[in-house]
């Protein structure tokens, strides 16, 4: 995993993500198993080639310290980058890095959640 020690910077702002090499599937499949979780990676993928959304932009009926977890846990499985511009964290989708290690898995995933919304919303 890379960290602010490890990269030799003394920013405290820096974030720990892991390397490409050491994102884990199962790592992932879990970070795409919460509601909440796919909620956040779908605007992600809505929103690719913007510069990133802040955690703000999201309005997750959580406590802001479940929406912590929820962010760390995306983070720490490499599904997102976190990066700090000025006081604001913003997050990108590692889209690049999912679709090298995981060939399709990501737009998989993001159909599938699609198809399950059109399928609950007809339900009603």
């Amino acid at each position: 995993m890379t960290t602010a020690a490890a990269t030799g910077s003394t920013n405290s702002r820096t974030l720990a993500h892991p390397a490409p090499g050491d994102v884990r599937l199962e790592g992932v499949l879990h970070a795409f198993a919460d509601p909440m979780r796919m909620r956040v990676v779908r605007a992600l993928a809505r929103e690719e080639g913007e510069d990133g959304l802040s955690c703000s932009y999201f309005d997750l009926p959580v406590t802001k310290s479940t929406c912590t977890h929820h962010f760390r846990v995306l983070r720490e499985s490499g599904v997102i980058r976190q990066i700090y511009r000025g006081t604001t964290k913003l997050n990108v989708l590692r889209r690049d890095d999912l679709d090298a290690l995981f060939p399709g898995l990501l737009d998989s995933v993001l159909a599938a959640a699609t198809r399950q919304d059109a399928r609950l919303a007809a339900q009603v």
